[in-house]
């Protein structure tokens, strides 16, 4: 099963074919009387490493980069309203990195640590604009928090139970929102250009912009799904342990994104 998530497709690439090809091997090995290796080996000898990969260890990984994301979230926050120049060159800096452990042959710890540190900073600075730009009583940098927190509780109770299935079907719906809804926001940036919405692009209409912002969040958390059967597909073919930093951090793009959706919607409900 693919996924949108450009760094848990790659993990599921070097996996191998899944499943159904480990299964053949083994019944190829067993019918020849030999024994060519479990698809698991192959896939650790191809990456490089000599232990496999366990949910345990993608769990800490993201941890860890949640606390470095944390932590420079709050300088962010404290000087990116002064030093905006600083946030912007944080968005190209933060792109570049995530392109690099995206399509790395070989993951990089200290290149995805690194990329969680810049990017905490542009998200305090973005979170300190929008909360500038809403009521002094909103809070809503503490409810996307928590938002996001009970969207991924959710949607990971929703797939351990398997109310929602992620096959072929859910894949092609998804792909196609996710399609569909990147077109209009590219749309609506160049708009925002032009005053739209009050600067907010499709965003900033009412009405529609609502319907956006909530479609986006059902996108995020959508995509969730698709993280958590790709880690899951990752773990059971055996990728090795070095890649838990590739499952984190893919797992953490998704988790910044939903909470920026989150963010966006409640500005908008509480703007000035």
């Amino acid at each position: 099963m693919a996924t949108s998530n450009p760094v848990l497709t790659r993990v599921e690439k070097e996996a191998g074919a899944g499943f159904a090809y480990d299964e053949g091997r083994s019944a190829y090995a067993a019918a020849s009387h030999g024994s060519t290796g479990s698809a698991a080996d192959q896939v650790i000898k191809r990456i490089g490493g000599n232990t496999a990969v366990t949910l345990n260890d993608v769990i800490v990984k993201t941890g860890i980069l949640f606390v470095l994301l944390v932590a420079t979230a709050v300088v962010g926050w404290k000087f990116g309203a002064t030093h905006p120049i600083l946030i912007m060159g944080g968005l190209f800096v933060g792109f570049g990195l995530a392109m690099a452990n995206s399509f790395m042959k070989r993951v990089s710890p200290p290149i995805v640590m690194l990329y969680a540190v810049v990017e905490g900073f542009v998200l305090g600075g973005i979170s300190q604009w929008y909360s500038a730009s809403s009521r002094p009583d909103s809070n809503i940098v503490y409810q996307a928090v928590l938002g996001t927190f009970v969207a991924f509780a959710v949607m990971l109770f929703l797939y351990a139970t398997h109310i929602i299935k992620v096959n072929g079907r859910f894949m092609h719906m998804l792909m196609i929102g996710l399609i569909s809804y990147g077109l209009i926001a590219v749309a609506s940036l160049f708009a925002s250009f032009l005053g739209v919405g009050s600067g907010w692009g499709f965003y900033g209409v009412h009405g529609l912009g609502l319907l956006l912002c909530v479609a986006g969040v059902a996108l995020a958390s959508f995509t969730l799904a698709m993280d958590f059967e790709s880690i899951n597909r990752s773990i059971a073919a055996g990728v090795p342990e070095r890649e838990s930093w590739r499952l984190a951090f893919g797992l953490m793009v998704t988790l910044v994104w939903l909470y920026l959706e989150i963010l966006r919607l409640l500005a908008i409900l509480n703007r000035r």
